[in-house]
């Protein structure tokens, strides 16, 4: 049985700054709408992903800014260091590992993502 991960809750403080901050960042706002005054859902997907986050009012219990460490993998972490700061995006320098190259940046709330150049060795193991 498959088991698809597609939606990830990133609790915020304020909705409307975290959208434009992901917006900017390249994500695609799919879906805005304000249930009543207390339930709002905002759904965001990074560009070529599966998975999408959602913001909003009512949905998590999760303290805002408490994600740590939310991964996605680019081919290129320059590119997409580049890329993010051309959006006046503050991120960090490329940080080499032996398990892949990674660029950290975080939303106004301080959730925290990394963005993750797979090394050549692994570049297979993807495909599979």
């Amino acid at each position: 049985m498959d088991m698809k991960l597609e939606l990830v809750a990133v609790p915020v403080t304020d909705v409307d700054r975290a959208k434009e901050f992901y917006v900017r960042a390249g994500f695609n706002a799919d879906h805005d709408h304000a249930v009543s005054e207390t339930v709002r859902f905002v759904q965001l997907t990074p560009p070529g992903s599966a998975c999408s986050i959602a913001l909003g009012l009512g949905l998590t219990g999760m303290e805002p800014g408490s994600l740590d460490n939310l991964q996605m993998v680019v081919a290129d972490a320059d590119a997409a260091r580049a890329d993010l700061l051309a959006r006046g995006i503050e991120v960090s320098e490329v940080d080499d590992q032996p398990w892949g190259r990674f660029v950290f940046f975080s939303d106004p709330d301080g959730n925290g993502w990394a963005l993750q150049q797979l090394p050549d060795w692994s570049a297979g193991a993807q495909a599979r």
